[in-house]
């Protein structure tokens, strides 16, 4: 197994076989299937008219520049994406993700995991450093709740109220990644249409680069602070489940026909067949009967 595999992001061979990423210790599949998709639609709703808000006033070419819509088009795809799961499987029982390819349910966990982490990250930021003139309207307030504050509930919806397990660690690398990869879109953003995206990433401010680098690796160690105890909120919220019998889980994919692998073989003719007919073994497959007791003897 190497190191990158499918198993190491979350999506080991049978992919969730206690059916936990659609499930919740609180409420019914059906529940969580409609809650799910009412906050998929608000997401949705919301990221919609922030783009349409920021078209309209001239500012479109910048829209895709902040991590924060970056973020929240993340969350609002987990959110689309497990609504959709989730209602299959409160209608039939079964979700197709579990069909899907192992790269896809890689890429799914790891979603799950971001969508999980990078919302506090926004939050915590957002109102600790840029949040001056949040209120001058009735858009801006609604779009600041929306985008800095529910995006931090939606996601300790899905830490507390599901049956969701931890992310993988192989996460985490991933998230200081993709943080990293903001820096060049931040940097790039400067240099293509003239701002700052977030003032603190001006080497300017504070007089030397010194200020800058502290902010970088400070939000870099608060992104590995939140994903710990966002992990460790999981494996509480698990433990606790179990304890208090409120956690059932589903039966093991080996009881599960939607997921049996099936090898096709070739029938054999009648040529084939030994004299005799055939009989049923323990197994349940064919092979050649018994030959008669007097014919056994030679």
């Amino acid at each position: 197994m190497t190191l990158f595999s499918s198993a190491h992001f979350g999506a080991a061979p049978p992919f969730d076989p206690q059916h936990k990423f659609i499930t919740s210790w609180l409420v019914s599949p059906a529940a969580l299937a409609s809650i799910r998709t009412l906050l998929a639609l608000y997401a949705l709703f919301s990221i919609c008219t922030s783009l349409g808000f920021t078209v309209s006033s001239g500012d479109g070419a910048s829209f895709l520049s902040f991590f924060t819509q970056l973020s929240y088009i993340g969350l609002t795809a987990y959110y689309c994406a497990a609504a959709v799961q989730t209602v299959a499987y409160a209608r039939w029982g079964r979700y197709p993700l579990r069909r899907w390819p192992r790269t896809l349910q890689a890429l799914h966990v790891v979603l799950q995991s971001t969508m999980c982490t990078f919302p506090f990250i926004v939050t915590v930021v957002y109102w600790g450093l840029l949040s001056s003139n949040s209120f001058d309207s009735i858009y801006d307030s609604w779009s600041n709740i929306t985008l800095h504050a529910m995006n931090s509930a939606f996601a300790l919806f899905e830490l507390l109220l599901t049956n969701a397990p931890p992310a993988p660690w192989l996460a985490l690398p991933i998230h200081i990644a993709l943080l990293g990869g903001y820096l060049g879109v931040a940097y790039i953003t400067h240099a293509t249409q003239g701002f700052y995206t977030y003032a603190f990433l001006d080497p300017a401010n504070g007089g030397s680069g010194a200020l800058l680098a502290a902010y970088i690796v400070g939000i870099g160690a608060g992104a590995c602070a939140v994903f710990l105890l966002a992990r460790g909120a999981v494996v509480l919220r698990q433990r606790a489940a179990v304890r208090a019998g409120n956690l059932e889980l589903a039966p093991d994919v080996r009881d599960d026909p939607d997921d049996s692998e099936w090898v096709e073989v070739e029938r054999p003719g009648p040529a084939a067949r030994p004299k005799g007919g055939t009989r049923h073994t323990a197994d349940g497959e064919k092979g050649a009967a018994p030959a008669p007791a007097h014919a056994q003897a030679v």
